[in-house]
């Protein structure tokens, strides 16, 4: 998905079209943000598993036969959204492992529950993703976080878990995960969304806290007003309003 580039993209990547050595489906649209990208890869995906890399980031050469590999092997009853691998360095060392205690789990399970909270590489099944709503647009904004999907996913379904490096990942200076407050601020109606999901699922008090905090500074950049109906939380919005 080009997701509104000024630059030569559309003609690179018609190039690696025309050198025919892997399967490039290019579609260009004007620019929404990260979740809208997501949006439009959904709306044309039709393989059976996905997997987003984001732009900065690599996968091993034998990232996509392991997947396969371990598709194929799964326990095929348990009704699985996927897998969860691992992230790694390019020096080759693991952001964190999983404990092997865990075959199956959610996101939440191993990195709310058990604060297991290295980022992983999640490789989704299509038709699960279509399930669920899409990230919501909001005309000045550009940034919904992509957890809120994850989140929903986690209510009705586990995933696979592996030790296998999936993704190798580099942190940039300008990278969104080291502008995250600014990101807060640049984008309130896209964290607001977030904080309502997140304190809707959350099942433990600190984390619905921690939620109803960043909830009351989304209100405030927004100018809304705490305890509407779409608070899920209010209680635990009102202790945490101080």
């Amino acid at each position: 998905i080009d997701d509104g580039s000024t630059d030569n993209t559309k003609q690179l990547v018609n190039l690696w079209i025309k050198e025919g050595k892997v399967e490039i489906q290019y579609h260009y649209q004007n620019n929404l943000g990260m979740h809208g990208g997501h949006n439009t890869a959904y709306s044309l995906i039709n393989t059976e598993l996905n997997v987003c890399i984001d732009s900065d980031d690599f996968m091993p050469n034998d990232a996509v036969e392991t997947i396969l590999n371990l598709w194929k092997n799964r326990d095929t009853s348990k009704n699985l959204a996927g897998i969860i691998g691992l992230d790694a360095f390019k020096d080759g060392s693991i952001v964190e492992k999983i404990p092997d205690k865990f075959k199956y789990a959610t996101l939440s399970e191993l990195e709310v529950e058990n604060k297991i909270k290295g980022d992983k590489k999640v490789v989704l099944r299509t038709d699960v993703v279509k399930e669920f709503p899409a990230y919501p647009i909001y005309e000045t904004e550009r940034l919904v976080p992509l957890g809120t999907l994850y989140l929903m996913i986690d209510q009705n379904y586990k995933y696979l878990c592996s030790n296998h490096v999936l993704c190798i990942i580099e942190y940039l200076e300008d990278g969104s995960s080291n502008n995250i407050l600014k990101q807060y601020r640049k984008s309130p109606k896209g964290f607001l969304y977030s904080r309502i999901i997140e304190m809707k699922y959350s099942k433990t008090f600190f984390y619905s806290f921690s939620r109803a905090m960043h909830y009351v500074s989304s209100c405030i950049f927004t100018k809304k007003w705490f305890f509407n109906a779409q608070n899920p939380k209010k209680v635990i919005t009102l202790l945490a309003l101080p």
